[in-house]
């Protein structure tokens, strides 16, 4: 909980911070082009991957495979289309990473391990 706190906070301030710090460099404009860009990019690339993810869970389903990692990616890509949605550079390179099939492999096994943990310390509630 302490944790969420935290980045509610510093990541508003970090966000805030870099996009001063681009409106100073290439000025206002670049910087609000570059976040609608990535903005419209992001909305195009969530759907391309979140139909591609949702004809895998229907594929697995139809062949009684129970698809886990499907699922995972599911997760990484709704996260991360919200993430490209969200105005800031820095949002911006997470919701990439966890939309790039390649980057997101990469990034995976960290969240299943994070997730076994919670689910271990009973900090997270799975209902069945």
């Amino acid at each position: 909980m302490r944790i969420a706190i935290l980045l509610f906070i510093l990541i508003p301030a970090l966000e805030i911070t870099v996009l001063l710090l681009s409106g100073k460099t290439i000025g206002i404009w670049p910087t609000f082009l570059l976040i609608v860009l990535t903005g419209v990019f992001g909305a195009y690339l969530a759907k391309k991957q979140g139909l591609n993810t949702m004809r895998n869970l229907q594929r697995q389903f139809q062949n009684g495979i129970f698809p886990n990692e499907e699922i995972v990616n599911g997760v990484c890509i709704l996260i991360g289309g919200i993430m490209l949605l969200s105005p800031g550079f820095i949002t911006d390179l997470i919701g990439l990473i966890l939309l790039i099939p390649f980057t997101r492999t990469i990034v995976k096994p960290f969240l299943m391990k994070m997730l076994q943990k919670w689910v271990n310390r009973r900090s997270i509630t799975i209902i069945r």
